[in-house]
């Protein structure tokens, strides 16, 4: 049986979960993981949440613990604002903090608008799973994920499939037209 790659999709909105506007998160993320990803087939599991804290800890065992996602990407709930608490819910459930992603998030951010300095977000393991809080614009969710290409700034996206391989989840390869996968040679395989 060939592996099957699981993401958790989360946006976290307190109004686009009331449904005063459309979520564009989740529509964003799953177009440029269609263009991204080249291997293996993948899956996600999509939640349109609330921003309350004990809502998104939930919701994040519940991929991880249940649903056995290998990757779980969040969009939104990550500024300065009382009602941003992605950060505080994604630590609350994490075994161990990844801390270069939210570094180079907002590095990536920086080159665009100073006020990137007010995001907040972090990546963690949980079990299996790499947990990663992304900005909540899809213009910024690509950014950060597929990096500066004409200014040599690497994208977040770059060192997941290797994490995820070092956590024990699917061997992820990408199309390097949108973003090409770092491995060290010795942990790269023949493309499939």
């Amino acid at each position: 049986m060939k592996e099957e790659l699981i993401v958790g999709l989360v946006s976290v909105s307190d109004r686009a979960s009331a449904g005063v506007y459309k979520d564009e998160g989740i529509p964003a993320l799953k177009a440029w993981l269609a263009l991204a990803i080249a291997a293996p087939a993948w899956r996600d599991e999509t939640r349109l949440i609330a921003d309350e804290q004990p809502l998104i800890e939930a919701t994040l065992k519940e991929l991880v613990d249940r649903a056995g996602c290998h990757l779980v990407l969040t969009t939104g709930g990550t500024g300065p604002a009382p009602r941003d608490v992605t950060p505080e819910a994604t630590l609350a459930v994490a075994d161990k903090v990844m801390p270069g992603f939210g570094e180079q998030m907002r590095q990536i951010s920086l080159k665009f608008v100073p006020t990137a300095i007010l995001s907040r977000q972090v990546a963690v393991i949980r079990k299996g799973a790499l947990i990663i809080n992304l900005p909540g614009q899809p213009k910024s969710i690509r950014e950060t994920l597929e990096g500066l290409k004409d200014t040599g700034v690497h994208g977040i996206f770059s060192a997941v499939p290797y994490c995820v391989d070092l956590i024990g989840g699917p061997y992820i390869e990408t199309h390097e037209s949108v973003v090409k996968a770092f491995r060290p040679k010795s942990a790269q395989r023949k493309p499939a």
